[in-house]
């Protein structure tokens, strides 16, 4: 379409840096010299569907045959604020690669597969090296939310061995006082992905020495996030986010995060089952498998121990099992109070007894 036209069209940042890493690719992104009207008239000429989502800054989401594809003009920032920019559309893929965050994300590649490395980040991407373009502290006063982006990427695509950039770590610890301009749901959305990563520990132990969780989390502790990250691999658990910042402990996380009404449940739930004593079988009868299977994980992180060998076995044990007596089956000879208290006696002695005792033999009738 834009290429048929006599136009620039190039892929850019995360697809472009996923491909070449072998790495899932979510979102598809183009960058091109043509103006937002221009682009909405090609693909409205070509039986597209173009949709404006974004183009006071240039971008315009092209809607083929059910796939979206974000289509951005070059451009280059003329004022920021921390949060938000005054943009200015440019001419050359150059001053447009100076408006982004790292060297990883600066890689743009032609239809034939051609990359383009207008700012050399293809070596700091081949070492999993995550740099600022330019000056880190520039690039952070731009937009604050990149201090948690430097973690997150870090997270998702650094090398661990080689721990993270220096004149990085310097700038985010010196301008972190940055992130209280920012938005909580921007914040709680960047730490669901960090967080979410195969494994966060090192970034987030980065993000504590830094004085940057401190900011985001306060009272936040990292001890126990590598040992659950070690205990989910073992078990071949899938990350979750909600799970980890249970990990980290702090306070006021709905308040700080703005988390998904689904999240904050999860959370805190979580959270009021830490440090129980409940068995696996009796937390998946009562919260199921996998929110038992997190409490699990949760506690024997916190502790330092291992997991039980039979735990799959035993959750779901636990969250198929039925408990048989019914309140009617109670009453009338108990009421009220006394009807809540005498089922929550017999479920008890039903739990002790691993499910097994049937409903005449709760009930006293065989």
């Amino acid at each position: 379409m834009l290429l048929e036209a006599g136009f620039q069209a190039y892929f850019v940042g995360g697809c472009v840096r996923n491909a070449l890493l072998g790495a899932p690719i979510s979102d598809i992104d183009l960058t091109t010299d043509a103006t937002p009207e221009t682009v909405v008239a090609l693909a409205e000429a070509s039986g597209f569907n173009p949709v404006p989502t974004g183009i006071e800054h240039g971008t315009v989401t092209v809607v083929v045959e059910g796939h979206p594809f974000e289509v951005t003009t070059f451009r280059h920032d003329v004022e920021t604020d921390g949060r938000r920019a005054v943009v200015s559309f440019a001419r050359t893929i150059e001053e447009d690669a100076r408006r982004r965050d790292f060297t990883m994300n600066a890689l743009y590649a032609r239809a034939d597969g051609t990359v383009l490395d207008p700012l050399g980040g293809l070596p700091d991407l081949r070492a999993r090296r995550v740099r600022f373009i330019d000056d880190a502290g520039d690039r952070i006063r731009e937009d604050y939310l990149r201090i948690l982006r430097f973690f997150r990427f870090h997270a998702w695509y650094g090398d661990p061995a080689e721990g993270l950039d220096p004149e990085a770590l310097a700038a985010v610890s010196e301008l972190a006082d940055g992130l209280d301009t920012l938005s909580r749901e921007r914040v709680g959305a960047e730490m669901c992905k960090l967080l979410s990563a195969p494994d966060p520990a090192p970034a987030v132990s980065a993000m504590a020495r830094s004085g940057v969780l401190a900011r985001v989390l306060p009272g936040a502790e990292t001890g126990a996030l590598a040992p659950l990250v070690h205990l989910e691999q073992q078990s071949k658990t899938p990350p979750k986010a909600m799970r980890r910042m249970a990990s980290l402990g702090g306070d006021d996380h709905q308040e700080r995060f703005r988390l998904s009404n689904s999240d904050a449940r999860d959370l805190a739930r979580l959270r009021d089952a830490l440090g129980g004593t409940a068995e696996p079988e009796e937390l998946a009868y009562r919260l199921g498998a996998g929110a038992a299977r997190d409490v699990v994980l949760l506690n024997a992180a916190m502790l330092g121990n291992g997991l039980p060998d039979d735990l799959e076995a035993r959750l779901n044990l636990g969250a198929s099992a039925r408990f048989p007596v019914a309140p009617k089956d109670l009453m009338p000879e108990f009421q009220g109070p006394a009807l809540g208290a005498e089922l929550r006696r017999l479920e008890d002695r039903w739990i002790a007894s691993e499910f097994t005792l049937s409903r005449d033999a709760l009930l006293g009738r065989g």
